[in-house]
């Protein structure tokens, strides 16, 4: 049976060599027996698959992706360009949407997560007050919520577009809708979202790491905090993923504290690393993974993460974000030998 190879991004100013966000993961690769191989990610968000793997041989066999965010659509038309050329990419289309996407994954893990409504749009076009109103009233009407679209939010921007203190203050959910999406423009993945608001428990985490709870959101292409699993930027963009102050406060900055959160990577159902929030790198806790093992698993996908936060009451964990692993960030220092070789095993 093939062994599957690894397509990492190509640095942007050296095509020959994997882009240096993702060089230490191409470096650990060979030397644990894989091959890694390079693809144009411009070029695929540009929509031109076929340039963009250009690079890749000619009957490659099986494969999985490491890299930045793409749309569904583009990695869709990634798919396809790989499969013309004997390539297989490992997450279908639909399995990537299902875990990127939170109408994809919402439905496998509801009552395990803060509830959430969303209102599908057509390009940065915000809703219309009669749609968040009937969104609002799913959503029970009243109560704190976060704003954000299928696959980010806009944590730096908490006040303004991210956090609406009130649903049934209808004027200020549409101030804070509105904003969100004239922030996002171009780059509004799918729709609208309204997030139950929830409190998680905090701790503080060493000096080092204060001030970057949501570093690098948005970075190099994509704007606004990704979540807490969107790891690897907002569409076309770099940054960790946004973390739990999507539901459970904007995050840490300065003196805050952090929330208790950490990753699970998983692979055909089975979590293969357990690790911190790539926000948090040096904040490391156990979560209870008892009743998300089936939850994933309903979930279908193969390759995935989930951000687990604990609740400030102590009643237990919750699931933040859900995301597709193949776009979702690594924490700093972490040791990753046991998830990249299981993805070569695999």
């Amino acid at each position: 049976m093939p062994v599957p190879s690894i397509l990492f991004p190509a640095d942007p100013l050296n095509p020959r060599r994997p882009d240096p966000h993702f060089a230490w993961e191409a470096r650990l690769v060979r030397e644990l027996g894989g091959e890694h191989l390079l693809v144009d990610h411009d070029e695929l968000l540009a929509g031109r698959a076929e340039e963009a793997v250009r690079r890749v041989p000619r009957g490659s066999g099986p494969l999985w992706y490491r890299g930045w965010m793409l749309p569904s659509a583009r990695y869709a038309e990634f798919a396809a360009a790989l499969t013309a050329r004997g390539g297989n990419l490992l997450t279908s289309p639909p399995g990537y949407a299902a875990a990127h996407e939170l109408p994809g994954w919402y439905g496998a893990f509801e009552g395990a997560t803060p509830p959430s409504v969303w209102i599908p749009t057509a390009g940065a076009v915000p809703p219309t007050p009669a749609e968040l109103a009937e969104a609002v009233a799913r959503l029970g009407g009243s109560g704190p919520a976060i704003v954000k679209d299928y696959v980010k939010s806009r944590k730096h921007e908490w006040q303004e577009a991210c956090y609406v203190p009130e649903l049934a203050d209808l004027a200020a959910v549409g101030r804070v809708v509105g904003r969100f999406v004239e922030l996002q423009g171009e780059f509004l993945a799918g729709g609208v979202v309204l997030r139950r608001y929830e409190e998680f428990e905090r701790a503080d985490g060493p000096d080092e790491e204060r001030g970057d709870a949501v570093a690098g959101a948005g970075d190099a292409g994509g704007p606004g905090a990704t979540d807490a699993t969107d790891a690897t930027g907002g569409e076309g963009g770099p940054g960790s993923a946004g973390g739990t102050g999507d539901v459970g406060g904007p995050g840490t900055t300065g003196g805050e504290r952090r929330t208790v959160e950490a990753r699970v990577w998983w692979l055909d159902g089975r979590p293969v690393l357990v690790g911190p929030h790539p926000d948090a790198p040096r904040l490391h806790v156990e979560p209870d993974l008892t009743e998300v093992s089936a939850l994933v698993r309903r979930l279908g996908c193969r390759f995935v993460t989930t951000d687990l936060a604990s609740r400030a009451d102590g009643s237990g964990w919750r699931v933040v974000e859900v995301g597709d692993g193949q776009v979702s960030d690594l924490p700093r220092g972490i040791d990753a030998s046991g998830l990249l070789a299981s993805l070569i095993a695999a």
